[in-house]
């Protein structure tokens, strides 16, 4: 195949890959954007199995496993559990990326220098993603204590791993075609197995956020040096691409949570969450019924929701929906405050009230529904805890102290609704529960939500 018809589809495919990672940045363009980004990884792969020249039977099959198991996944996969889905995502760009360093590698192994180092790269961060990816699946699922896990030489560990496989790297790029270059390359996959299960399984629950962004851009350097081992240019942009997205996006929910990443990823916040469930204000707690709270929203005329990972649990997106809609019928101005973190995975809110067909305008940013929150005339918490927390401003002592939070507290009036008093993932009781201007309305918020919306259709 021609290289200048490779070069300018390759080119076509980069294309596509930037402007649909644009429109992601946006709720309203970002199913189209996905597709965009889907259409130029379509054409990449088409155009290098056509210049392969390779056994077509075996990759067609692979396609249609892949896919046939991706579908079912998708279709059967419950909104709570979209972050551990990224997860495995993201392991399996790592895994991937390590695999095709180490079978190229086991092909030739006569590399030299810059591609035994990029070889070395690939096969090492894809490793480390792989087995990370899998911890922050199994916290996010629950089969692993979503706790931080800290022990003492934690550190030291980590920086034997680091050096052990900085060692080892440098042995390999001196002497990758003997046989003892390929066992220090091997060692070097297991070293980075190894690291990825030490440096995220210190990472608490309430963190994953951050965790799943950084995986991700990972999983991007490791295929972007797979491009360099395999000399594929398009693999090099799309992992350059994915990469750089990443770390943006680390930043973003680290400035959301006011933290450093170096905080995020060292300090094992959330290890002491089971001493302190108990910690932090206490008080008075006004309790409402659904009958109470219909006449308080019946008669706001500004109402805002600020959804929260117990929105997600309860699966009460469809019936927030149904409520809004009724109360924009009473003529009611509707809003949904979301925060960059709550949830479990960037962007968690967003997806979830898109899957509701929440009107794209309708949904506000912090920093924009902060600074009139004064005039809205009833706040509607439902599953958000943390990021809701009046602590992060006024409460020195507090573990969340300097997050940016969404300031429902200063709202007319907030109802929030919760299961029980159960503190979130920081593990600390949230002051505003015992506001005077806040109304618990316990219970399942699904429940809750359709209580609301019988109380709205029977008026």
């Amino acid at each position: 195949m021609n290289p200048l018809i490779i070069n300018f589809t390759y080119v076509v495919s980069a294309v596509l890959f930037i402007f649909g990672l644009k429109m992601l940045s946006s709720p309203a363009t970002a199913r189209q954007g996905n597709l965009l980004s889907s259409l130029g990884m379509l054409i990449a792969i088409i155009v290098t199995m056509l210049n392969a020249g390779l056994d077509y039977k075996w990759i067609f099959l692979g396609i249609v496993i892949g896919s046939g198991l991706g579908a079912i996944v998708a279709l059967r996969v419950k909104m709570t559990a979209m972050p551990e889905m990224v997860a495995l995502f993201n392991g399996f760009g790592g895994i991937s990326s390590l695999l095709l360093a180490w079978a190229e590698y086991h092909q030739n192994r006569e590399l030299s220098v810059f591609i035994a180092l990029v070889a070395f790269l690939s096969a090492f961060i894809g490793g480390m993603t792989f087995s990370g990816s899998m911890i922050a699946f199994g916290k996010l699922s629950g089969k692993v204590t979503q706790k931080a896990v800290v022990f003492k030489g934690q550190h030291v560990i980590n920086a034997a791993f680091l050096v052990l496989a900085l060692l080892a790297a440098a042995v390999f790029c001196v002497t990758p075609a003997s046989d003892f270059g390929y066992v220090v390359f091997v060692l070097i996959l297991l070293v980075a197995l190894g690291f990825g299960i030490t440096s995220t399984i210190p990472i608490g629950g309430a963190d994953m956020p951050v965790v799943i962004s950084l995986l991700n851009s990972y999983s991007g350097l490791a295929a972007c040096a797979a491009g360099f081992v395999i000399s594929n240019n398009i693999l090099i942009v799309a992992g350059a691409l994915v990469g750089a997205s990443g770390i943006i996006l680390t930043n973003i929910m680290c400035k959301a949570m006011n933290r450093s990443l170096a905080n995020v990823l060292f300090s094992g916040f959330g290890s002491t969450i089971a001493q302190e469930a108990g910690a932090g204000p206490q008080g008075e707690v006004r309790t409402a019924s659904a009958e109470d709270v219909y006449y308080i929203l019946e008669a706001a005329d500004s109402v805002t929701f600020v959804p929260g990972y117990g929105l997600a649990v309860a699966q009460a997106q469809h019936a927030v929906k149904e409520l809004g809609d009724l109360l924009e019928a009473n003529d009611t101005e509707v809003s949904y405050a979301i925060h960059p973190v709550a949830g479990r995975m960037p962007g968690h809110m967003n997806v979830l009230l898109a899957e509701a067909n929440v009107p794209y305008d309708q949904l506000v940013e912090m920093d924009e529904i902060n600074p009139r929150m004064e005039s809205v005339d009833v706040c509607v918490v439902i599953g958000a805890n943390d990021v809701v927390n009046p602590a992060a401003l006024d409460d020195e002592s507090s573990p969340i102290y300097g997050m940016p939070i969404i300031e429902t507290h200063r709202a007319k009036t907030v109802i929030v609704l919760k299961r029980s008093m159960n503190p979130g993932f920081a593990g600390i009781q949230n002051a505003l529960f015992f506001a005077e201007n806040a109304r618990m309305y316990f219970g399942d918020a699904k429940a809750s939500i359709q209580a609301l919306v019988t109380e709205f259709k029977n008026d």
